[in-house]
């Protein structure tokens, strides 16, 4: 448990420009608190000590703003910017190398039993307010965009983005900066600009004919 201390520490100065000072980033970081206070419930919660693993994750929720349940299992190097909001499910599994920024919420879509949760893969970056819902797998190297609701598998390589999430495809190559997850494509906004790029059309040939009309009513 104790041999991630130092490498969550690391992780931050890898993604997060901001952070100036060892000292600042293990007194002030709430993602690398939440973290840390998981590991412990997380070891508790496999001795079968429930209840004592809820009410450190609870009060590392109070603190923190960031609530992870005891019985997620998560990888090495997960990094949670700001955090605030952050929701990670009883039997969540998260990969290595993890992105994830205010907001998230990895959830369940019902109260079934057993596996209910999200699978997060390897290099994965989760955007502000996404939520991902149900028992399925996001692929490694896989960007899920802001506000995106995401409700079923989503391959390796991929980026998902809107309500519901819609996987853009990139060659099967993730797109632009892996922490850039404002820019992202909307497949359902550009199928509005094409839409109002018809109508805008069909608008002035429905001009052109009426002066074409106009123009025959006067000469007769």
């Amino acid at each position: 448990m104790f041999r991630h201390f130092r490498s969550d520490v690391q992780t931050v100065f890898e993604n997060d420009p901001a952070a100036r000072s060892r000292f600042e980033v293990i007194f002030t970081y709430s993602g690398v608190h939440a973290i840390w206070a998981h590991r412990v419930a997380h070891s508790l919660y496999r001795r079968r000590w429930f209840t004592l693993a809820r009410v450190i994750s609870q009060v590392s929720r109070f603190m923190t703003g960031i609530e992870i349940h005891p019985g997620a299992k998560i990888g090495n190097r997960l990094f949670i910017d700001h955090g605030m909001g952050v929701v990670i499910g009883e039997t969540c599994e998260i990969g290595d190398d993890v992105v994830i920024y205010q907001g998230v919420t990895l959830g369940g879509t019902g109260k079934e039993k057993g596996k209910r949760h999200p699978t997060i893969g390897n290099n994965v970056v989760i955007g502000s307010g996404a939520k991902v819902l149900g028992s399925f797998t996001v692929g490694d190297y896989s960007s899920i965009g802001s506000n995106a609701v995401v409700l079923r598998e989503v391959p390796e390589n991929c980026t998902v983005v809107g309500n519901p999430g819609r996987v853009v495809r990139r060659n099967g190559e993730r797109v632009g900066d892996r922490l850039d997850h404002t820019q992202l494509p909307d497949p359902v906004i550009e199928m509005f600009r094409a839409m109002q790029k018809e109508i805008d059309g069909l608008k002035t040939e429905l001009e052109d004919m009426k002066l074409t009309k106009a123009g025959g009513e006067v000469k007769s």
